[in-house]
């Protein structure tokens, strides 16, 4: 018999939904709340290294995967000069094995809907605009209200509702996430011919400036600046700044701002980290992905993490027969320092642009994907 029986996942990015999934195919009673209505109508691209898609692939959403993505092997820098140069073509590390491509790229919504119909097809009761609002535990299970004004008990709370995670306030537990000091411009849009990978602009006026192709038809693009506000701005201004950042950058961007003209489709954000100390649990209720550890884009590496959480954790508690203390630290020992080592490094390689630094970046790209080439 596993640990837990009934399980409240709180939460349906690819953590929760990804624990939900592999909890439900193994006979746990799974309930998946989320207080977005529609998860699967929000967000932009996403670019999942291999080891993620090892993981989707434990999963079985592997082929729906790849049909909605794009996949590539590759990663190219080019210098912010009026021609956009190929300066290199480095080979990318295929961390999730010789079978997957090393990276993808997908629309954030269409991961979405895969996982979402991969959890109903397990069995998992999934409901939105709805998440818990008051959790009481005793040693035996924990009593959930729901902000519906309905009430369950399960055996264990696990809280992957993000970054401001609601869950880790009801557990009282104090965690500062900080910014980093940059600032991220995304916009999706029509891949032209030009694009058949990632490839990076370092320098110019802009941090970095690249683009990510996630189907035979889309890409998105972003340009990473200081930290500003740009909350007073417009969406037509929105687009004006993002088009105006890009502008001196050249090559495929060329292609890519000729189709840059839709105001919905950009959107702006601070890079921000953090990292829980461990334990990620307070009794019977346990934080993952980004409710646990959160970095910033600059190594691809934040939806992996949280996908290697869920898959930890639900082989942890699978193989149990009691949620005890020997079950989370061996959670403590397989996730926390994983986790954090690539936090640190995401962090490091931003601030190394900040501080106008020339750090070793191939060596730091090494090292952490010498780390997730390992399974979790």
């Amino acid at each position: 018999m596993p640990a837990v029986n009934t399980v409240l996942v709180v939460g349906s990015g690819l953590a929760g939904t990804a624990t939900a999934i592999h909890l439900a195919d193994r006979g746990v009673a799974v309930d998946l709340v989320e207080i977005t209505p529609d998860i699967a109508a929000v967000g932009s691209g996403i670019t999942l290294q291999g080891n993620a898609l090892r993981e989707l692939a434990d999963l079985g959403v592997w082929d729906r995967v790849q049909e909605k993505g794009y996949g590539f092997d590759s990663l190219g820098l080019r210098a912010p000069d009026p021609a956009g140069a190929l300066l290199v073509e480095i080979p990318d590390a295929r961390t999730g094995g010789p079978d997957l491509p090393a990276t993808l790229g997908m629309p954030r919504p269409d991961l979405a809907r895969i996982l979402h119909d991969r959890a109903g097809e397990a069995g998992v009761k999934i409901r939105f605009g709805t998440t818990a609002a008051e959790l009481r535990q005793d040693g035996a299970g924990v009593d959930v209200e729901f902000s519906d004004g309905t009430a369950a008990r399960y055996d264990l709370v696990v809280g992957a509702d993000g970054i401001r995670s609601s869950v880790r306030r009801m557990l009282g537990v104090e965690l500062e996430t900080r910014p980093t000091g940059m600032g991220i411009w995304r916009a999706l849009g029509p891949r032209p011919a030009s694009v058949t990978r990632t490839d990076l602009f370092y320098g110019g006026p802009s941090y970095i400036a690249g683009y990510c192709p996630t189907g035979e038809d889309s890409l998105y693009a972003y340009v990473v600046e200081d930290a500003q506000d740009r909350s007073a701005l417009s969406p037509a201004e929105r687009l004006a700044t993002m088009r105006q950042l890009a502008s001196v950058y050249h090559g495929p961007w060329d292609d890519i701002l000729a189709t840059l003209d839709d105001p919905g489709r950009v959107n702006y954000t601070w890079f921000e980290t953090h990292v829980l100390p461990a334990p990620w649990n307070r009794g019977r209720v346990v934080l993952i992905g980004d409710a646990a550890h959160s970095c910033p884009p600059t190594l691809a590496q934040g939806g992996a993490q949280a996908l290697e959480d869920a898959a930890v954790l639900a082989e942890l508690l699978l193989a149990a027969d009691t949620l005890d203390d020997d079950l989370w630290d061996a959670f403590t020992a397989r996730r926390h320092a994983r986790a954090a080592a690539v936090v640190e490094a995401s962090v490091q390689l931003g601030q190394w642009l900040l501080d106008h630094e020339q750090g070793d970046v191939p060596g730091l790209m090494g090292r952490i994907a010498a780390l997730v080439t390992e399974p979790a």
